[in-house]
């Protein structure tokens, strides 16, 4: 990965871009379990893979032990790179899902407005979702879709509502997504 430097844009001294061979911006920075980027040389977290193909079972398994982890901002990861290599027809369920934990992010970083309004994004898309070949893979969405629509209204209450700088536990909040993954 290349470390490049900007100008006067505000990426200069101190706030380089990463890049990949391509030019693409990559961030090399460490993170902490929200997906916060930390100062480089910084402790944090292992950050997901990008790009991983995984089967339902494997995204899904691999997105309950990150959210259970309190780490939604890395189950969120998962289930971008299902949506990007998956059938198209099953992109807006891998999306809905990659929406409900960017949503729980948000509302553990203390952003609550953002995450109520993800959390409701997520659930409408998972409602509009066409269920893959074997159903949604076990997926718990009416479940979903309540306890997203739940979980935005006690801490957004209206559309754009703030919770006063609350912050939720991510872990405690984390769903199930599949009764099988008990």
């Amino acid at each position: 990965m290349n470390r490049t430097t900007g100008d006067e844009g505000g990426h200069g001294e101190g706030g380089g871009r990463d890049r990949d061979e391509a030019g693409r911006a990559r961030s090399a920075r460490p993170r902490d379990g929200l997906g916060r980027p930390l100062p480089y040389g910084a402790e944090g977290v292992p950050r997901q893979p990008e790009g991983v193909v995984r089967g339902p079972d494997e995204t899904l398994r691999e997105a309950q032990r990150l959210l259970d982890a309190g780490m939604p901002f890395h189950a969120h990861e998962v289930f971008e790179d299902a949506w990007k290599s998956g059938p198209e027809a099953e992109r807006d369920l891998w999306q809905g899902l990659a929406q409900l934990a960017v949503g729980l992010t948000h509302a553990a970083r203390g952003n609550m407005a953002g995450g109520a309004r993800l959390l409701r994004r997520g659930a409408d898309r998972l409602e509009d979702a066409t269920p893959g070949p074997d159903g949604a893979y076990g997926i718990d969405v009416g479940g979903l879709v309540a306890w997203a629509r739940e979980l935005a209204g006690r801490i957004g209450g209206a559309e754009g509502a703030d919770a006063g700088g609350r912050v939720v536990d991510a872990a405690a909040e984390a769903p199930r997504l599949c009764p099988r993954l008990v």
